[in-house]
């Protein structure tokens, strides 16, 4: 199977403005290595991120489900992506 890799530009105009994607992200990666005080999540910890189609965080959750729940829940249209 070939990868295929789209520009922001691209994706946005495949689903835009309705498609999101939801992803893995590290506590570390969104959180880096100072958290905000009151957050306590290892920085190995797995979060799911949802992102617009030109690649800008909109929300991040603490388990897939609850990721593309929310995403439909804003008339989003989710897909997973690795």
């Amino acid at each position: 199977m070939q990868k295929i890799e789209l520009s922001n530009d691209q994706m946005t105009a495949l689903g835009a403005p309705q498609l999101v994607y939801v992803r893995e992200v590290s506590a570390r990666d969104v959180f880096g290595i100072n958290p905000p005080d009151g957050v306590q999540l290892a920085p190995d910890a797995i979060l799911y991120a949802v992102h617009a189609a030109n690649g800008a965080r909109l929300a991040v959750l603490d388990d897939r489900a609850s990721a593309f729940q929310a995403a439909r829940n804003h008339d989003f249209e989710p897909v997973s992506v690795h």
